[in-house]
């Protein structure tokens, strides 16, 4: 077996296989200056995608009239992307009242020494902790839907999902995992953690790490002598001194695939897998996978105990929960972070208001015809923690939690 191909799309397993209804953009579309300005998306270090990125979340907010923290009468801000303090603490960050509780229980209950950011999880809409409970929330609230989901992705390693727990670390087993040379002497830990029985009918687990708007270009966590250790000893690489291994893009990759072995090794789980999610027009993102899963040997048939790594599109995660029969949270979440013909539609409304185009350009729906007006932004007192940042801060990409 492989490890170093990307994972083949969803539609098998046994689960009636259709056509996606999810048609993706060929390219994230250009954002104008003018637009930012006026929906409040403006940030100067933002890659091209988490610039579209952003507005698509601004575009959701407004749909849903959910208040952003931009004070009354400032435009020139990246904070329409920022959910009020009202809005927040109502949990308008999550797709449903449901997944709002699941979010926080989990964060009140978390392992010992989690990292949690609770501004970053409530209030920030671009944030890929969020997206973590709004695209497995519903799967951790229904094991027969992640089954399903998961049969699809992994047919192979899936018979039934048992528990999903969120921002994971096998090594919080024994305590303080960063005094446990066993493991990686730190906090690294994983998004998602789906505990699973094969189809052979052994225990497993699968490590998820997820992807939204982030660049790959840190913070990165501070290299230690035991990742040095830790990558000779896991067996996962073709050379485990290389320089991409502990580049800023791929570090955090090679330490969760790397914890993931350790659990097998350690006896935590007899059998795993690393998987990772992005979206499919984040480059930067797809491309950190690719070069990621090059590093790797080629896993040995034979031995039951290696952990391969799979790499997924967000639309294809998206897909499968489409197939698997949970069609209402499949458009949700299509519509909230991947539906990028909605800023294809705003930049053409506001640079030629007056033409129609050629062509559709893939990804629309019939809700989408009907937003292609926004409506204009609701009136709030500006979220607290935001206001208390400055624009550099609180418009910071993702820091890299887990490896302090």
């Amino acid at each position: 077996m492989s490890n170093t191909n990307p994972a083949a799309a969803p539609h098998s397993s046994g689960v009636d296989t259709k056509r996606s209804k999810f048609v993706q953009l060929c390219r994230t579309p250009w954002i104008p200056e003018r637009l930012l300005r006026e929906y409040g998306g403006r940030c100067s270090y933002d890659s091209k995608f988490r610039r579209a990125a952003r507005i698509l979340q601004i575009i959701w907010m407004r749909h849903h009239n959910i208040p952003s923290a931009i004070p009354d009468g400032e435009r020139n801000t990246h904070l329409g992307s920022h959910l009020s303090a009202e809005a927040a603490d109502a949990g308008l960050n999550f797709l449903s009242p449901a997944i709002h509780l699941l979010a926080v229980r989990e964060m009140l209950l978390r392992e010992e020494n989690a990292a949690y950011d609770e501004d970053r999880l409530v209030g920030n809409a671009l944030s890929s902790q969020p997206l973590v409970f709004n695209a497995f929330g519903p799967l951790a609230l229904d094991l027969k839907l992640a089954t399903k989901v998961f049969r699809q992705l992994l047919p192979s390693f899936v018979q039934m999902v048992d528990k999903v727990t969120f921002e994971h670390s096998p090594g919080r087993r024994v305590g303080r995992a960063e005094h446990d040379d066993r493991w990686l002497a730190d906090r690294s830990a994983v998004d998602v953690a789906l505990h699973v029985r094969t189809p052979e009918g052994e225990s497993g687990i699968i490590y998820c790490e997820i992807k939204y708007s982030e660049d790959q270009t840190g913070p990165a966590a501070r290299w230690r002598d035991r990742y040095d250790q830790a990558l000779k000893q896991v067996r996962l690489y073709k050379d485990p001194s290389s320089r991409l291994l502990r580049s800023v893009e791929l570090e955090q990759l090679t330490r969760e695939h790397a914890l993931s072995q350790l659990a097998v090794d350690n006896g935590v789980t007899p059998r795993a897998m690393f998987i990772a999610i992005g979206p499919r027009l984040n480059r930067r993102v797809q491309a950190a996978f690719q070069v990621y899963a090059n590093e790797l040997l080629p896993l040995d048939e034979s031995d039951r105990s290696r952990v391969a790594f799979r790499h997924f599109t967000l639309e294809a995660f998206i897909d499968a929960i489409d197939v698997a029969g949970d069609q209402d949270t499949a458009d949700r979440l299509w519509q909230r972070y991947c539906n990028f013909q909605r800023v294809y539609d705003a930049a053409l409304s506001l640079l030629a208001p007056k033409a129609q185009p050629l062509a559709p350009t893939g990804g629309s729906s019939d809700e989408d015809q009907l937003h292609r007006k926004q409506d204009s932004k609701p009136s709030s007192r500006r979220r607290s923690s935001a206001t208390a940042k400055s624009d550099q801060s609180a418009a910071a990409p993702e820091a890299n939690r887990n490896g302090q």
